[in-house]
């Protein structure tokens, strides 16, 4: 996978590299604080779905690259490894995005207080304790990978 000439995978993996901490940090807010959650819940799950989708990209043309050049393959072998969990995490960091943006409720920022919404305690709670695991998670996966990435292209 190129654009053009260029590998694909360098170009995408950067936008995992942004977006992925970018959709962990919003998560973390999102989780734990309510007043929030009004301004938060539709950037969180755009954050988490396209952090997902870059992922699967960047996985993707990563396993391309490594097919047109086969001799990276032990350069490349743990930065694999990380890309292939973080690549798991961030769809099921979308999954518990989601959720959580259709269980957790919170006050309104409107005069009115219209669009609040009240929270099921256990659903929120496991929403809430989904969301901060997930974004824990993308945070270290995103530096793993990177770092491994790193490591394998500069030494």
């Amino acid at each position: 996978m190129e654009i053009n000439g260029l590998p694909l995978h360098p170009l995408v993996v950067h936008a995992v590299v942004v977006l992925g901490p970018l959709a962990a940090l919003t998560g973390l807010a999102y989780a734990f604080v309510p007043r929030w959650r009004w301004l938060l819940r539709w950037p969180l799950v755009g954050l988490a779905l396209v952090t997902a989708v870059t992922a699967v990209v960047a996985t993707s043309a990563g396993e391309s690259l490594l097919d047109a050049r086969p001799e990276l393959e032990p350069l490349v072998d743990e930065h694999e490894d990380w890309g292939e969990l973080l690549r798991t995490a961030s769809l099921a960091y979308a999954a518990a995005a989601a959720l959580g943006a259709w269980a957790l409720g919170g006050p309104s920022a409107l005069a009115s207080g219209r669009g609040a919404r009240d929270t099921n305690p256990v659903v929120g709670m496991i929403a809430t304790v989904l969301i901060a695991v997930g974004a824990v998670a993308l945070l270290v996966l995103v530096f793993l990978a990177g770092d491994s990435g790193a490591r394998a292209v500069w030494g």
